[in-house]
C-alpha cells in the first residue's frame, strides 16, 4: 500500500515539476532569474541524492558482509561470483551491441550535417582515456575510510568481500560481529524508509529545475534523437525481460511490478543510485534470499548498468554521425571491446556516461562534442538509470535461481528449485 502510494506521489511531483519549471521560465523575464530559480529549487533534490549518499556506504558493506558470511566458504563465494560475472558480462555486451545496431539503424545524428568544431569548445566534462592501471587503482581502495567518504561502491565491494571472507573463515568467533552488522543493515534499511518519503519533492526539484532552465523547446530541437534513444532502451528492457524470462518464467513480470517504485525514483531523479536501498527491499520481498540480493547488488551498481552502456555507443556514433564522420566496422568492434573495459565501475551517478564517452571520443579523433548532449543529458539520464533498476534487479533474481536461493516470494515458502 505505502508503495503505491509513493509511486503515485513521485508521478505527481513529475507533473507538478514540468508546470511549475515552464510557467516559471515563461513569467520571468530574465535569464538571471531562471538560473537563481533552477539553482535554488534544486536544493530539494540535493538534500534527497546527499541523504542517498549518506545510506549507501553502510547499506552496501553491511549487507554484502552479512552475505558473504552467510555463504561459509570462499568456494561458495567463488561460485556465486563467477555466475554474477557471466551474467554482468552477457547483459553488457548485449546492451553494448543493441546500442551499436540501433543507431546505425536509426542513424539520428546523420540529419545534423554539424561543421567539424573548434578543437578548443571545452564541454566542461573533466576525460581521459581509462587506462588498466587506473581501472585497478580505482577498483582497490587504499583506505576503507576514504572510499566509504566517496561513495566508491567498487572499493567498498571490494574491502567487504575481503571482509566477508575473513569473518566466514574465523566461524563461530565472528558470530557476534556478523549478527551486529545484520542489525546494522536492517537499521539502514528502515532509515531508507524515512529517506524515501522525501522523494515525491525530490522528484518535483529536479524536474521544476530542468525545465525552467532547458525550456520545453530543447525537447523538440532534440525531439527524434531523444524518440529513438528511448523506442532502443524500450527494446532493450524487451530484450532484458525476454533473458530474465528463459530462467524465472512469467514471474519475471511480476518482478517488473515490484520494482515499478524505485524504478520511477531513478528515471525521475536521474540516478541509479537513488533508487538503490529500495531495490535491495524489493528483490527480497519478490523471494530473493538476502545473501544473494546483497551480494549481486552492489555488484551490479559497478559492473551492471545497462542503460549507461547502451548510452555510451548510441552517443559516440550520433556524435559520429553528427560529423558525417563514418567508422568502418572494425572500428565500431573495437569502440564496443574499448567501452566494455571503460565502462567497468561507471557507478550509477548522474553523468558518470559522459566521462566515459568523452574519453572514447578522443581515442577514435571523433570531436569531443558533448556539448551536443548536455542539454538534453538529464532527460537521457532518466531513461539510462532506470534501465539500470531494471538490469539488475533481473540479474539479483537470475542469481538467486541459479543458486536455488528463489522463494516465492512475500510468504517465506520454502525453497524450491
Amino acid at each position: 500500500m505505502q508503495s503505491k502510494k509513493i509511486t503515485s506521489f513521485i508521478l505527481i511531483g513529475m507533473v507538478l515539476g514540468i508546470l511549475v519549471g515552464y510557467l516559471w521560465r515563461e513569467m520571468s523575464g530574465s535569464e538571471q532569474a531562471i538560473k537563481s530559480f533552477a539553482d535554488n529549487i534544486s536544493i530539494l533534490t540535493d538534500i534527497f541524492l546527499r541523504l542517498i549518499k549518506m545510506i549507501i556506504a553502510p547499506l552496501v558493506f553491511s549487507t554484502l558482509v552479512v552475505g558473504i558470511a552467510k555463504m561459509g566458504d570462499a568456494k561458495t563465494v567463488g561460485r556465486i561470483g563467477g555466475k554474477t560475472m557471466l551474467w554482468f558480462i552477457s547483459a553488457s555486451l548485449l546492451s553494448l551491441t543493441l546500442g551499436l545496431i540501433m543507431v546505425n539503424l536509426l542513424q539520428p545524428g546523420v540529419a545534423l550535417n554539424l561543421p567539424l568544431p573548434d578543437i578548443a569548445a571545452d564541454s566542461g566534462v573533466q576525460k581521459g582515456a581509462l587506462t588498466l592501471k587506473d581501472f585497478v587503482t580505482h577498483a582497490i581502495p587504499k583506505s576503507v575510510f576514504e572510499a566509504m567518504s566517496n561513495n566508491e561502491i567498487l572499493q567498498i565491494v571490494v574491502f567487504s568481500l575481503f571482509f566477508g571472507c575473513a569473518s566466514a573463515a574465523l566461524g563461530e568467533r565472528a558470530k557476534l560481529l556478523v549478527d551486529l552488522m545484520d542489525v546494522v543493515s536492517h537499521v539502514m534499511l528502515k532509515l531508507t524508509g524515512y529517506v524515501m518519503n522525501f522523494a515525491p519533492v525530490a522528484v518535483f526539484g529536479a524536474i521544476a529545475a530542468i525545465v525552467a532552465k532547458e525550456g520545453l523547446g530543447i525537447l523538440a530541437t532534440y525531439g527524434k534523437f531523444m524518440a529513438e534513444f528511448y523506442f532502443s532502451i524500450g527494446v532493450l528492457w524487451i530484450v532484458l525481460v525476454l533473458m530474465g524470462s528463459i530462467f524465472l518464467g512469467r514471474r519475471v513480470l511480476t518482478l517488473m511490478k515490484m520494482v515499478r517504485e524505485p524504478l520511477l525514483l531513478s528515471f525521475s531523479t536521474a540516478s541509479s543510485e537513488a533508487a538503490y536501498p529500495k531495490i535491495t527491499e524489493q528483490v527480497e520481498r519478490f523471494g530473493c534470499s538476502n545473501k544473494i540480493a546483497s551480494f549481486v547488488l552492489p555488484m551490479g551498481y559497478s559492473f551492471n548498468l545497462d542503460g549507461s552502456m547502451m548510452y555510451c555507443t548510441f552517443a559516440t556514433l550520433f556524435i559520429a554521425q553528427a560529423y558525417g564522420i563514418d567508422l568502418s566496422l572494425g572500428q565500431e568492434v573495437t569502440m564496443l571491446l574499448i567501452l566494455m573495459l571503460t565502462s567497468k565501475g561507471m557507478v550509477g551517478v548522474p553523468r558518470a556516461s559522459l566521462v566515459v564517452i568523452a574519453a572514447t571520443l578522443s581515442q577514435f579523433h571523433i570531436p569531443e562534442a558533448l556539448l551536443l548532449l548536455l542539454g538534453v543529458d538529464h532527460f537521457l539520464d532518466m531513461a539510462r538509470s532506470a534501465t539500470n533498476v531494471v538490469g539488475n534487479s533481473i540479474a539479483t533474481a537470475v542469481v538467486a535461481k541459479w543458486e536455488g536461493e528463489l522463494k516465492h516470494g512475500e510468504a517465506p515458502h520454502p525453497h524450491h528449485r
